[in-house]
Order: C-alpha cells, then sequence, then structure tokens
C-alpha cells in the first residue's frame, strides 16, 4: 500500500493556496515517501505557495531527510497580471510584483514544519548550475514554458540519484492545454526516450519516472 499522509498534513495541504488536486498530492507523497527511503533530499522545482511543499516537507521528515524548495518567488507566466491564474492578493504593492515568499513562509509556518524545508529563492536554472548533491526526488512544478520546463529539467535531472524519482507535473498531452501542460508533456515525453528514465505511476496530470539508466 503506497504511504499516505497524516491527516493533519493533508489538511494543511488542502488549505494552503495553490493548484495541486488531492489525488495528485496524494500521489507526489506516496512517491516521496518511497523516495525518502534513499536518505537524500528531495526537491521541488516550483514553490508558489507552498501547498505541495507541506507534502514533500512532511515525508521528508518521516525519512529523516530534508525537503529542499527552488523558486524566485515572482510567478510564473500564467500567473502574471492578465493571465488566467493571477492572484491579486500575493503582488507586493512597494514593488508591484508578485511575491509569493510571504506567503509561503506562513503555509510552511501554519503546517508546522519549517524546520524541515529549506526554501532557495532564485531562479532554477542559476541555482542547479551550483547544485553538487544527489537528490532521491527532484518534482518539476515551475513555468509552463519550453523554455522554463526544458530547462529544469536539463538543469535537475541530472541530480536524481541511481533509483531516485523524477515528478512532473501539469503534463497534458492534448495541444488544446498548450499553456498549461504542452511543455511538461514534452519534457515528459524527453525523461522517457532518454532511456535514463522509467515510468512508475500515472495520476491525472502528474507523472512519476524512475532513475533505470544515465543521462538524461
Amino acid at each position: 500500500m503506497a504511504a499516505a499522509p497524516k491527516p493533519e498534513t493533508l489538511a494543511a495541504f488542502e488549505a494552503a493556496k495553490g493548484f495541486m488536486p488531492v489525488a495528485e498530492g496524494l500521489a507526489l507523497y506516496a512517491a516521496a515517501a518511497e523516495a525518502g527511503a534513499l536518505g537524500l533530499p528531495l526537491l521541488e522545482v516550483g514553490t508558489y505557495c507552498g501547498r505541495s511543499t507541506i507534502l514533500l516537507a512532511d515525508a521528508a521528515r518521516e525519512a529523516g531527510t530534508t525537503a529542499i524548495t527552488v523558486d524566485h518567488h515572482r510567478g510564473s507566466e500564467e500567473q502574471q497580471p492578465g493571465w488566467e491564474y493571477h492572484d491579486p492578493t500575493v503582488v507586493d504593492p512597494e514593488v508591484g510584483e508578485i511575491d509569493t515568499l510571504p506567503t509561503f513562509r506562513r503555509t510552511l509556518h501554519k503546517a508546522g514544519l519549517e524546520d524541515h524545508v529549506i526554501a532557495v529563492v532564485g531562479r532554477s536554472p542559476l541555482v542547479a548550475k551550483v547544485w553538487g548533491t544527489p537528490l532521491g526526488l527532484v518534482f518539476i512544478d515551475g513555468g509552463h514554458t519550453d523554455e522554463h520546463a526544458g530547462g529544469d529539467y536539463e538543469g535537475w535531472a541530472p541530480h536524481v540519484a541511481d533509483g531516485g524519482l523524477l515528478v512532473i507535473h501539469d503534463v497534458f498531452p492534448d495541444p488544446v492545454d498548450e499553456w498549461t501542460g504542452q511543455a511538461p508533456y514534452r519534457v515528459y515525453l524527453r525523461a522517457l526516450a532518454s532511456g535514463a528514465f522509467t515510468e512508475v505511476s500515472v495520476t491525472d496530470s502528474l507523472r512519476v519516472l524512475r532513475r533505470t539508466g544515465t543521462g538524461i
């Protein structure tokens, strides 16, 4: 049976601002719990307000490891003013730009998980360039353009340890979803075609793959 979060963890996840449905959250938690057995950190690209970070942090706590979440906290393309996922409540009135970092910190504080997360504030490719630690899990959930999704894959997939998991969110094969899931879908296809990753599970738009070969 797949590992499941405690009721209070799931309640905190459901209460947090964000977009991940519960079914996908449960699949993410199960993957994180499995990957945690490797004793390596669990890393997320795309923090937003911390909804999915709650699950990674709780799984990391249970496994005795650490969750790491990387985001510039200025919002992805579809969260900018005029786009479908824009939320004016996370705009910093002083600078006039999105800043999800304060909301994220409140989310972790409410969930009691601050001590189990390292939050890295910066652009994913820049952080990936200086990263040197093998990872038990990489969860790609950042920007949805080919530039950003592809860059996240190229930057972070090499750090997935042998037997570790690569999790990709918002994988939508239908071309009608060009602005929400086509770039993650192309990353998913690329990972499979590389021979480095083998699919483990599919839950709606969430794909879990295991490193079974070298390269990306």
